[in-house]
């Protein structure tokens, strides 16, 4: 008797997150590496600070995949690296 094939998870569950938190501007992420990282250390778009400016660049980062231009990914980067500068600033003592 031939087995039945399961069904099998989606692979790309990313695809199907949504969150009701800030949104980012649309078509930021395509902007260059300063207006990315000065506007997503906005409290208007991250309420809860630039760790999460940057974990939402991240998480475009991660979304995009391999459809994402080299140079786009690395002016996200590079925004990534800019917003983790900022937030080193913001955490140093005195």
């Amino acid at each position: 008797m031939a087995r039945k094939a399961t069904k099998r998870a989606p692979r790309r569950w990313v695809r199907d997150v949504k969150t009701v938190s800030t949104f980012p501007p649309e078509g930021l992420f395509k902007q260059d590496a300063e207006t990315i990282a000065r506007v997503m250390a906005t409290k208007r778009v991250s309420p809860k600070g630039i760790g999460s400016g940057i974990r939402m660049v991240q998480f475009f980062i991660n979304r995009a995949g391999k459809n994402l231009p080299t140079r786009q990914r690395r002016e996200l980067e590079r925004a990534k690296r800019l917003l983790q500068q900022r937030r080193a600033r913001q955490e140093e003592p005195g």
